[in-house]
């Protein structure tokens, strides 16, 4: 029996792993093909965390996308766009067709999500720091309706050092919203630079445990890890967040930890030579 659950776990994984690099050539495909620079470096270190949600964790329908049970993903760190679109395709919750409108006038995909129920697009998201009150909202809402689902939210560390994170830090703990998961896609960079150097992010995890929330803390690029971490049963103590190591621009060379690639513009060599990075 062991060995049998270990087989379907390591398959599991596998298949997720296929999942985000597939979702990795559909960040190079959106970005290449819309024209213009996109937000590439943040989109491409939180693909295992969102391939894991999406493909081993979350609840949810994807022909029926506002089901009421499902699961809710709020993406605080909004210009990581690129990583929830390519998630919601590899779902099947939007299709390639739509994809292939990114940016495009009247799109309903732009650079940063705009809520949409029906492609499974939960939040709007501009201004950073807002995404985890929301989602303290609907965790909140859901206990109160006596309501079974989860909220999950994903945040940047950068974004972390905007204090309405803190404040809704402190009202999840305070209502023991067992419902919350927060994962922080801790790639040590935001747009102006290392996060160190704008405001120091050492502690993160010791932050999140004095605001009274259980931490985990992984390889944001580790599915087996990310699936240990997010399928654990709820917290006793409330709210639970998972402190990711990531690596801003995963997957591509050339953009691994260089932050000009924040957000940038793909000619047709770079997008070549990416592309044939991941065929490897």
């Amino acid at each position: 029996m062991v060995v049998e659950i270990e087989s379907v776990a390591m398959e599991k994984v596998e298949l997720i792993k296929q999942m985000a690099k597939r979702m990795r050539r559909c960040i190079l495909e959106m970005s290449y093909s819309c024209n213009g620079p996109a937000h590439l470096g943040g989109g491409l270190s939180m693909v295992e965390i969102m391939a894991t949600l999406y493909g081993g964790v979350m609840n949810f329908q994807a022909q029926n996308p506002t089901w009421e049970n499902r699961d809710r993903f709020i993406l605080s760190k909004g210009h990581g766009v690129l990583g929830l679109y390519s998630a919601l395709l590899e779902s099947g919750i939007i299709t390639e067709n739509v994809i292939k409108t990114f940016k495009e006038n009247e799109s309903h995909l732009i650079a940063h999500p705009v809520m949409n129920l029906e492609l499974g697009i939960e939040s709007s998201n501009g201004s950073l720091g807002q995404g985890l009150s929301l989602a303290v909202g609907l965790a909140w809402a859901a206990k109160k309706k006596g309501e079974h689902h989860r909220v999950f939210a994903l945040l940047g560390d950068g974004e972390c050092n905007e204090g309405m994170i803190w404040e809704a830090a402190m009202s999840a703990s305070h209502f023991k919203l067992d419902n919350l998961i927060a994962i922080v896609d801790f790639n040590k960079f935001q747009s102006d630079g290392e996060s160190k150097d704008i405001m120091r992010s050492d502690g993160m995890s010791d932050r999140w445990r004095s605001f009274g929330w259980e931490v985990n803390e992984v390889d944001g690029h580790s599915v087996p890890e990310l699936l240990l971490s997010l399928n654990e049963p709820p917290s006793e103590m409330g709210p639970k967040v998972v402190v990711a190591h990531t690596i801003k621009g995963k997957g591509i060379s050339f953009m691994e930890n260089n932050n000009q690639w924040h957000h940038n513009r793909l000619t047709e060599k770079l997008y070549l030579e990416a592309i044939t990075e991941l065929e490897v």
